[in-house]
Parts: structure tokens; sequence; C-alpha cells
């Protein structure tokens, strides 16, 4: 008996719509402008609670739109907490 044949889908049904996507801003940045001195307190919450994921996780700069001195900055100052006690090393 024959194998049957299966038919498959035209190219162009597999390809992705380009999507255009707004750039993410910086959630270290005050209206477009870096703060020099980079640094981002430690003690602020609120913030670093929002670049970290439900697992505690740092996120990446591609997620949180952060510019690369900035997600140092952000790292640093989420490593600060944790050995403070402020933030947990590992979510729930």
């Amino acid at each position: 008996m024959p194998r049957p044949k299966f038919k498959r889908k035209p190219f162009q049904q597999n390809r992705r719509k380009n999507v255009k996507r707004a750039p993410k801003k910086d959630p270290i940045c005050v209206d477009g402008i870096q703060p020099k001195p980079m640094y981002v307190d430690y003690k602020d919450l609120d913030l670093l609670g929002k670049l970290t994921n439900r697992h505690e996780r740092i996120v990446s700069r591609r997620k949180t739109g952060c510019h690369a001195a900035s997600q140092h900055a952000v790292a640093r100052a989420i490593k600060r907490a944790r050995f403070m006690a402020l933030m947990p090393y590992c979510g729930d």
C-alpha cells in the first residue's frame, strides 16, 4: 500500500507578519536623559521589583528596555538589596 502524501503549506503561510513595535523606554532615564553618574538606589524596592520577575531573577535588557549602563546599575542595586535582606534571593 502506498504511503499517503501530506500536503505542505504554501511558503507564504509559514512566514510571520512583520510587526513594528514601539521601542521600549529605559525606566532609569528621567525624561530621556541618563543620570550622571549612573546610580540606582538599592532602597527603591518599587523600581527594583519591576525589574525582577516572579522568581526574583533579574529581567534581561531586551525585556526591560534598559541601556547597558542602566542594567549594570540595576543589577548592582538588586544584589545590594538582597545582601541587606531587603529583597529575597529566590521567589516563592
